[in-house]
This record gives structure tokens, sequence and C-alpha cells, in this order.
């Protein structure tokens, strides 16, 4: 019999909790192809193809302008480790924004 008096209350209470949430909740902002959450595999590979792109492109020009000047390997070795540092760099920036967008998810999720 207890059970039928507390009714009122618990359909008050059950309102009164609805209406606290309701005000918590936001509506979530629909994300962008670009804002995507990527794996740990692809962000991997991302940073691999970085860096080989960035050798790539160094002994390219490395051995064109050895060609060019015909001083081999000089310019080839010189340029494999601009292209080594300049693919590092890449990855560094990479790897930086993607743990900048976990600190603002986690600051986001978080926060509220």
């Amino acid at each position: 019999m207890s059970d039928l008096q507390n009714q009122p209350d618990d359909r008050a209470r059950l309102k009164a909790l609805e209406a606290k949430l309701a005000k918590r909740r936001t509506p979530k902002a629909e994300k962008h192809h670009s804002e995507e959450h990527y794996s740990q595999a692809q962000l991997a590979w991302r940073m691999v193809i970085e860096l080989v792109a960035g050798l790539l492109i160094g002994f390219g020009i490395g051995y064109g302008l050895d060609v060019v000047f015909n001083t081999k390997p000089l310019f080839l070795v010189i340029f494999i480790f601009f292209g080594l540092a300049a693919g590092m760099n890449v990855m560094l920036r990479s790897a930086k924004e993607v743990q900048r967008k976990q600190s603002e998810q986690s600051d986001d999720e978080g926060g509220s």
C-alpha cells in the first residue's frame, strides 16, 4: 500500500530529473568528413608515408642536382638528410595535431 502512496512523489521526482537532464544535454554538432576519428593504424600509415615521401623527394632533388652538376653522390647524400629531416618534421606536426584533437575531445567530454 505504501507503493500507491509514493507514486505522485516518484512522478514529480522523475519529472524534475528529466528537466535537469534536458538542461544539461546539448545537441552535438555534426562532424565534418575531415574531423572523422582515425584509427591508430591509419595514423601510423600516414606518418610512415610522410617520412618516405620526404626521403624520396630529397633523393630526387639530390640525384637531379648531382646529374646537373656532375657531383655524384654529394648532393644526393645532403638532400637525403634534408628529406629525412623534413619527413620527421611533418610526422611530429601531425602527431601534435592528433594529440591536440584528442585533448580537445577529452576536455569537451569531461568538462560538461
